[in-house]
């Protein structure tokens, strides 16, 4: 079965979903994203990932592009249009199409929403967690407010980049003063010599997980 996106209102094939060209989010990467786990074909924690949405998009200043029922309706339906039993669903939120201008667009212009759903068996993740993965450390160059779910990932890009290019799953970014703050696509958890998990605080330098 081929894939389903939505995209602004439309259910269309996954090989053929596009946004216009000025879009915002492809310009100057002025969006956010969130990501939901399925399992048995629901999503997991959906209310925590939403509170989280939400405070990105207040933080850019995008408004809600629906209401929080009709965003629930519209993820699940990509869910069960992908038949995703096990996977993830993926929503980004623009804020939308307009002449390329540094300034925000006019009030009013609707944001753009994309959502897809894809199979990931759980199977995978699971023996990578009971073999272990091999992790490298990565300059965090990353901008200031990274607590901010933002679709600007370039500095994430290149620091799992490295790590694929040296023989290891992920990258653990390392700020000016030489502590972690979490990972190029994951969070930082550490067990220290006392058997305590220790992680970051969440400050505005790392992304609330």
């Amino acid at each position: 079965m081929s894939r389903v996106a939505y995209v602004n209102g439309q259910y269309v094939p996954h090989g053929r979903a596009t946004v216009h060209v000025e879009d915002r989010g492809f310009q100057f990467a002025d969006g956010v994203y969130e990501v939901w786990s399925v399992f048995d074909g629901r999503m997991a924690d959906f209310d925590g990932h939403m509170t989280r949405l939400r405070r990105s998009l207040d933080e850019l200043r995008i408004p809600i592009p629906m209401t929080r029922e009709a965003l629930e309706r519209v993820l699940k339906e990509t869910v069960r249009r992908n038949r995703v039993r096990e996977g993830l669903v993926y929503i980004q939120v623009t804020r939308g199409t307009a002449r390329r201008d540094h300034p925000f667009p006019p009030e009013g212009t609707p944001p753009s929403v994309i959502v897809t759903a894809r199979s990931l068996p759980l199977s995978k993740g699971n023996a990578a967690a009971a073999k272990g993965v091999a992790v490298i450390t990565h300059p965090d160059i990353r901008w200031g407010r990274c607590d901010i779910k933002t679709v600007g990932l370039l500095p994430n890009v290149l620091a799992k980049q490295a790590a694929r290019e040296r023989g290891a799953a992920e990258a653990w970014m390392v700020d000016e003063m030489g502590l972690v703050t979490e990972g190029s696509s994951t969070n930082a958890w550490i067990v220290d010599e006392n058997g305590k998990l220790r992680t970051r605080d969440t400050q505005s330098n790392i992304l609330h997980g």
